[in-house]
């Protein structure tokens, strides 16, 4: 197992990951300014978490398969978990997390999963591949939640920053229902102003805006005609955008999956996005994350 944090880059950007969780903890450009959370921890300690073997919450911190419950926190246990050291270089790591008795006496399913992160430029290039290497069906959805610095060290306010959408996005959205951290079963209007997102503190008082109907996979998070974050996420359907209120950080969240909604009852082949894999194949879900403009 990989103990230390290990640090990759390239001349324009480096990165350091934590083998616990396979978690981002830093992102620096040249001039070495930080662009992630500062994980002060009046808000919130994370980084950049990922999100596995379930993205969000399960009703009452549990699922049933085969007529059994099976305990389950928050967001999977991925992100607690140790993961080995299978493969480095100056400019990139690989990190596994395999299953073992632990993992299978609430996920009882045989699986692996690597994470790769690469520097190239001025970009971090991050591929999770889960894969099935059991004989039955394998049930999971997998989420990033990286916590970018908001505001950007570029210049401008906080009030200043925007989220600029790949394409228009005029769908009503969904929050967190009345079940704490359930979704609700109705959406509310788009915050959305054509492809412009222009968010405020108050906006996460009731907890992450979801997006379940998104059009795009890709973003610009950052001041409008300034330097930013370019981040691109071709394989997740949904969209989270989180933070504590009044905290110096915005999760960006491409999702493949999302907690239950309220009143949820069904088994873990009813759980909102969840993927099957048949034995022996493998899923990949990529996020690039880029300084662009300036």
């Amino acid at each position: 197992m990989a103990d230390e944090f290990i640090t990759i880059g390239s001349g324009d950007l480096s990165a350091v990951v934590n083998p616990l969780g396979a978690e981002l903890w830093s992102l620096k450009d040249r001039q070495g300014r930080e662009l992630m959370t500062d994980a002060d921890p009046r808000w919130w300690t994370g980084h950049a978490p990922l999100l596995f073997p379930f993205v969000g919450r399960s009703r009452g911190d549990a699922y049933r398969f085969e007529g059994r419950d099976y305990a389950m926190p928050q967001h999977g246990f991925a992100r607690r978990r140790a993961f080995a050291l299978v493969e480095r270089s100056g400019e990139a790591v690989t990190f596994r997390l395999e299953a073992d008795a632990e993992t299978r006496a609430v996920y009882p399913f045989d699986f692996r999963l690597d994470m790769r992160f690469a520097v190239e430029g001025a970009a971090l290039r991050m591929k999770a591949t889960v894969a099935n290497s059991g004989e039955g069906d394998l049930p999971f959805s997998f989420g990033y939640h990286p916590a970018f610095a908001w505001p950007l060290p570029y210049g401008g306010a906080a009030e200043d920053h925007r989220v600029l959408f790949e394409k228009a996005e005029p769908a009503p959205i969904r929050k967190v229902g009345d079940e704490p951290g359930l979704i609700a079963r109705e959406s509310i209007a788009s915050p959305v102003d054509g492809q412009v997102l222009a968010p405020t503190h108050a906006m996460f008082e009731g907890d992450a805006l979801v997006w379940d109907r998104l059009e795009s996979r890709s973003l610009f998070w950052g001041v409008p005609g300034s330097k930013g974050l370019r981040i691109d996420f071709p394989d997740t359907p949904w969209l989270g955008l989180w933070q504590k209120p009044g905290a110096h950080y915005l999760c960006v969240e491409p999702w493949a999956g999302m907690a239950d909604p309220v009143g949820f009852t069904g088994d873990v082949w009813e759980k909102q996005g969840i993927m099957r894999l048949a034995p022996g194949k493998e899923r990949a879900f990529r996020m690039d994350v880029t300084v662009v403009g300036g």
